[in-house]
């Protein structure tokens, strides 16, 4: 759903579509809300995807979690977030079947553009899903908005779903989180050949992540902390299997699995 801290009206929801915002695909999609947009009540993200390429706007702590796993699944091919029931009449003229009272902003009368956390491209077609506190859903205000929201997405044929924290890993989320800060490395010559012993040294010894870096990182003359860089490059990659549900247990021994 949206959120605004100025003044909404229809100069600003022109502004908004001229600007592209809630339209395009993968790298070129723009969200309709950012997290500029506001004050936030809350903890907010930008986050780089691997999927699109591009920069996500997550507007709570379950919202980035639930990226994350989202971006990490090999089912998922674009990820739209913010993404606006943009058919205004179609969203109002459903309030007003329903008896739910649309959202409009308190001094310009101008109804708001309603938006979805997040609207996921799959093999098996779109999905649409909407993430919640599950002590959020108690409200009645909110189960109305959630309603229109329902019937907008039935109105389109889009399978649309609420996400609360019941059906979010934050472990595999955290894991995910981790793992990516290994994405900017730059993979050189000498490291991709680090990388590849390190891969060699961790399956076929009984050395433990945190040793088998050490030693890697010796040999090469690598900076503290690369070593451990180049174990998350191989996990991030696929190259190097590791349980994301799990904590990883850096000092663990014969745990990792070559794919």
């Amino acid at each position: 759903m949206a959120k605004h801290n100025r003044v909404w009206n229809q100069a600003v929801h022109e502004r908004y579509v001229l600007e592209g915002r809630g339209s395009g695909w993968g790298p070129g999609y723009k969200p309709w809300i950012r997290v500029q947009d506001f004050a936030s009540r809350g903890v907010v993200s930008r986050v780089k995807g691997r999927t699109t390429g591009r920069v996500h706007h997550l507007m709570s702590n379950n919202e980035l979690a639930y990226f994350y796993m989202l971006d990490w699944s090999d089912r998922v091919t674009d990820i739209r977030e913010q993404y606006p029931l943009s058919d205004l009449e179609c969203a109002t003229n459903i309030a007003a079947q329903a008896g739910i009272r649309y959202p409009k902003d308190n001094m310009s009368g101008y109804p708001y553009v309603m938006t979805c956390d997040f609207l996921i491209s799959t093999a098996s077609g779109p999905v649409a899903r909407t993430v919640k506190m599950s002590w959020e859903l108690s409200d009645t205000r909110v189960l109305e908005k959630l309603e229109i929201e329902r019937r907008y997405w039935s109105m389109f044929g889009v399978d649309w779903k609420i996400v609360t924290e019941n059906e979010i890993s934050y472990r595999r989320a955290k894991n995910i989180e981790w793992l990516y800060s290994a994405r900017e490395l730059p993979m050189t010559d000498t490291l991709k050949s680090a990388a590849a012993e390190l891969l060699q040294i961790i399956v076929a010894s009984e050395s433990s992540v945190t040793e088998s870096a050490k030693l890697i990182e010796s040999y090469y003359c690598l900076k503290p902390g690369v070593g451990l860089q180049l174990y998350k490059y191989l996990a991030l990659n696929g190259i190097l299997k590791i349980d994301l549900n799990e904590p990883v247990n850096l000092n663990a021994k014969g745990l990792a699995v070559a794919v």
